[in-house]
């Protein structure tokens, strides 16, 4: 009897130990996550927003404060029906002014320490009023992406022997900028891994920029949601697009025919920077290629709600022969690659990317098509509808 007593007490106290072990590597683990964080901040928020420009200076007059015609009545009542639903603590921390620096805030990597209040820490009705704000902003569309993204990034804890702590399908983080109204500039933002909306809104004129789509895997192999997959379309009318130009257009627009790593410019932190124009122009290409790459945009622009995509995509076509097509990697099948299409009033960026998350699977020095990160930006200032804002103070006193 003694000896079984002493056999129990002895696995209970071995148990023990593994905890507070597991426990002080948890610690250590967020403490360097925090101090990386605050490093990112730190670097690049050094300068002021200015947006991404083409050689320095922003190109002015691209973005008047108008009607659209299409309201935004809908986003209002979601994001004040999810603010009634948090606790008052929960409100505190997940609200902040609408020219706050918070919107700038955002990283995909997973290691991020993320304000407002996440997923994992709602109860059901609050998670409900925060999938009916992203319901009321997105398209069909773009609300499935969203949750997928989530969903896969479970499949990526699943694919590390169970890691729920780095990653999870709650993992995501909502801030509202300023206060919900049909007059005054507010917004929202959902931020965490693969996962960056920011959605501000004036009136009912709505920027949904900077936006970050991406996983790894973008399709799963295992687990919970074997056979998700995202960025398909996107990834298959990219290679469509190179492929529909003709051989002097493709050598103007491959501008590297070797893709080692990733190319991706745009993403966390960088909001000042300086992007040349590159690739071929649009306004060389036929109707038929300008009618393709249009439907290319379209499967970025249309995760914004049906009206405001609409409303963008007049925005796009106006501009569109100033618009260029880059593109860096293979045009075979199996061929990793990047390409971007860049225009005064629109950047989109897609990028196969080095293992990350799975490189104890994967070589990892290499880019694969099982990690993606697409971007999409608006240039000349209005990222975060910044310029939308900055007119806006100057016609009303502040």
């Amino acid at each position: 009897m003694k000896k079984r007593f002493f056999v129990v007490l002895s696995g209970v106290l071995l148990l023990a130990v593994a905890y507070t072990r597991i426990n002080a590597q948890q610690q250590a683990m967020a403490e360097r996550f925090k101090a990386m964080s605050i490093d990112a901040e730190k670097k690049g928020l050094a300068e002021p927003f200015k947006g991404i420009t083409a050689n320095g200076t922003v190109q002015p007059g691209l973005f008047p404060i108008r009607s659209t015609g299409v309201t935004t009545e809908p986003v209002r009542k979601a994001a004040e029906q999810f603010l009634a639903a948090l606790t008052p603590d929960q409100k505190k921390k997940t609200s902040f002014p609408v020219d706050d620096d918070e919107w700038r805030k955002w990283m995909n990597q997973h290691f991020y320490i993320r304000q407002g209040v996440s997923f994992e820490e709602m109860n059901g009705t609050q998670r409900d009023a925060a999938f009916g704000l992203m319901r009321a902003s997105l398209s069909a569309k773009g609300l499935k992406l969203s949750h997928d993204i989530m969903k896969l990034n479970e499949t990526l804890g699943e694919l590390n022997n169970n890691d729920f702590v780095q990653y999870g399908e709650w993992k995501y983080h909502i801030t509202i900028m300023g206060t919900p109204s049909k007059t005054q500039p507010w917004g929202w933002q959902v931020d965490g891994h693969h996962l960056i909306v920011n959605y501000f809104v004036l009136g009912d004129q709505v920027v949904m920029t900077p936006l970050f789509v991406g996983s790894e895997p973008v399709i799963a192999p295992s687990g919970k949601y074997k056979g998700l997959a995202i960025l398909q379309d996107e990834q298959g009318a990219g290679l469509k697009m190179i492929r529909a130009l003709d051989e002097g257009q493709r050598k103007k627009a491959v501008i590297e025919v070797s893709k080692t790593g990733n190319n991706n410019l745009t993403e966390a932190f960088k909001d000042n920077v300086v992007l040349d124009y590159a690739g071929a122009k649009v306004s060389s290409f036929t109707k038929g290629q300008k009618d393709q790459l249009v439907k290319l945009i379209e499967m970025y622009i249309s995760n914004m709600d049906d009206g405001h995509a609409k409303v963008k995509m007049e925005d796009v076509r106006k501009h569109i022969d100033e618009t260029y097509f880059a593109w860096i990697g293979g045009t075979d099948d199996t061929s990793v690659y990047y390409y971007r299409v860049h225009s005064p009033v629109l950047l989109i960026e897609f990028d196969h990317q080095r293992p990350a998350g799975l490189r104890h699977m994967y070589p990892p020095d290499k880019p694969f098509k099982e990690h993606i990160h697409a971007v999409v930006r608006t240039p000349n200032g209005n990222d975060y509808g910044k310029d939308l804002l900055r007119q806006h103070y100057a016609a009303h006193a502040h």
